[in-house]
């Protein structure tokens, strides 16, 4: 019988560690943006047990349109794209433009939201496991609330070449590495929207 599985991206956290590990020094982070639906294809594929990824959860902020006009139509045709299979929910907040335009904007609420759907989606017991692909130690006390109450199965994913979310001086949970090919076989070129 076939497990349900729910994945979770923490998008940025996915797109900005890939992208640094994998990427030539230099190249725009809008030229290689991973795609959800093949990265849960290869969790899927690779899980020890027969799976079904029967949701896909992403959760990024999104550019004001009126202080970033171009990256915010990416940030929505994105949306738009991957929420096409109907597995896939894009979660997003509004980027935070306190001390803008001299810094760059930053998520706001981002790692709240995941652990928040990690949790209730554990007490819901409608999967037989939950997957969070995030390199953010701020998401493990989510994981170990999870494991303690004995919700749900838990594990991660990460980049090869990053470090994975553990429990202290262990190597739970189990960790999906992914690879340079993986990285080049699930980004897309989104540079149309720079023009």
């Amino acid at each position: 019988m076939s497990e349900r599985v729910a994945l979770f991206l923490d998008f940025q956290n996915v797109h900005l560690v890939g992208h640094g590990l994998f990427e030539s020094f230099g190249t725009p982070p809008y030229c290689c943006v991973p795609d959800p639906v093949r990265l849960a294809a290869i969790i899927q594929e690779r899980r020890l047990r027969t799976s079904q990824v029967t949701d896909v959860r992403v959760y990024r902020g999104r550019p004001d349109p009126h202080h970033q006009p171009t990256p915010s139509s990416a940030n929505d045709a994105q949306a738009a794209e991957w929420s096409r299979d109907p597995r896939v929910d894009v979660i997003r907040r509004l980027l935070n433009y306190r001390g803008w335009p001299k810094e760059p904007p930053h998520e706001k609420g981002i790692d709240v939201a995941i652990a928040v759907d990690l949790m209730h989606l554990a007490f819901r017991g409608e999967h037989d496991a939950l997957v969070l692909f995030s390199g953010d130690t701020d998401l493990m006390p989510a994981i170990e609330a999870i494991k303690q109450l004995r919700l749900c199965h838990v594990e991660v994913v990460c980049w090869a070449g990053h470090r994975p979310l553990r429990f202290p001086n262990s190597r739970l949970p189990y960790c999906h590495f992914l690879s340079r090919d993986d990285w080049t076989n699930v980004v897309d070129d989104w540079s149309d929207f720079r023009s």
